[in-house]
């Protein structure tokens, strides 16, 4: 089962459009184009192994940040990639459903734990299930299931042994009152949270399991010692600290996203959905539009199941904004 393809692989732009102009404009991910700056590294941080007081810590700080119950509730991770199969696994084989159209690793990540899995459109379709598993805010659309339809979900689960898996990977820019991570004690429900996608260092490979303490020790066994590299645990203990560059940033997509919308929607397209990381357009001419930005050297995401969607991430660059406002007129 291999992996499916994703947005950022310019590799496959090139090979695409080996006329396109360089360097390659990449609105593909939802990553945030200005990333969180890289503080100083102790030479030795990458000489020796990570200690688990060092992960401990970063657990404290992120529980902190995210609002679970305490630093027991909390498992650093090499990225939230390699949690989702492992996360499928704390639910016996059986019926998976998952809200969609969404991410598709998770469909493939309960296959591999062994579940039959089901796409469902609504959160009242999930009667029955061992494992259910919505992305909260959605990608690529942005929707959000509010708390009050997911709590009497994972109450039903949990009378038949079930879990509730809730991705927050785009939660940063969502109101916290969304969050499920202060919810996680009711045992049977699992938060998953990317730091890569909201600081801008995908490439750093961090993310975060929430969950009631018996299930993140079962995580914990399964990810074995050192699973984060001491680089990783240090860049987010300061980042996810640092209050005033959260907050610089928060408004700053919040205007990013704004300038974005304009230029699509004068460009003829519908705005159909999106967060301040990324905006969902609809056209029936998508798939031309695709091609045409690509010849020009700007790559978005496109989706095979929706042949009209596209999915627009942030310029990074004023240049940028601009070869995206010339590629559209």
């Amino acid at each position: 089962m291999e992996p499916l393809a994703h947005g950022g692989d310019l590799a496959a732009a090139r090979r695409m459009f080996p006329d396109a102009p360089e360097p390659f404009v990449d609105l593909s991910t939802g990553i945030n184009p200005h990333s969180y700056p890289l503080p100083t590294f102790p030479p030795e941080i990458f000489a020796r192994l990570p200690e688990r007081t060092a992960v401990r810590h970063l657990a404290v700080i992120a529980a902190q940040a995210y609002g679970a119950p305490s630093p027991d509730h909390v498992r650093p991770a090499p990225g939230t990639q390699i949690l989702l199969p492992l996360v499928a696994h704390l639910a016996e084989p059986g019926r998976a459903a998952v809200l969609s159209t969404t991410y598709a690793e998770h469909k493939r990540a309960a296959m591999l734990a062994g579940h039959s899995v089901d796409s469902i459109d609504n959160v009242g379709a999930a009667s029955g299930s061992d494992l259910v598993i919505v992305v909260n805010p959605n990608n690529p659309d942005g929707s959000v299931v509010p708390r009050d339809a997911l709590l009497p979900l994972a109450k039903q689960l949990a009378r038949t042994g079930g879990l509730l898996v809730i991705d927050e990977a785009f939660g940063d820019v969502a109101p916290i009152s969304t969050s499920l991570a202060g919810d996680v004690g009711r045992g049977n429900i699992v938060v998953l949270r990317s730091f890569g996608k909201f600081f801008g260092l995908a490439g750093l490979r961090l993310g975060f399991a929430i969950a009631a303490p018996s299930l993140i020790e079962r995580l914990d066994a399964m990810l074995g010692p050192w699973a984060v590299s001491g680089p990783a645990l240090h860049v987010g203990e300061k980042a996810m600290v640092d209050q005033a560059w959260k907050e610089q940033t928060l408004a700053h997509l919040t205007d990013a996203k704004t300038r974005l919308d304009g230029l699509l929607i004068r460009a003829g397209l519908e705005v159909i959905g999106g967060t301040s990381l990324f905006r969902l357009t609809r056209s029936p001419d998508a798939e031309q539009l695709f091609m045409r930005l690509g010849r020009a050297g700007i790559l978005v995401r496109r989706f095979t199941e929706q042949p009209d969607w596209l999915r627009w991430g942030l310029p990074r660059s004023e240049n940028d904004w601009q070869r995206l406002s010339d590629a559209l007129n």
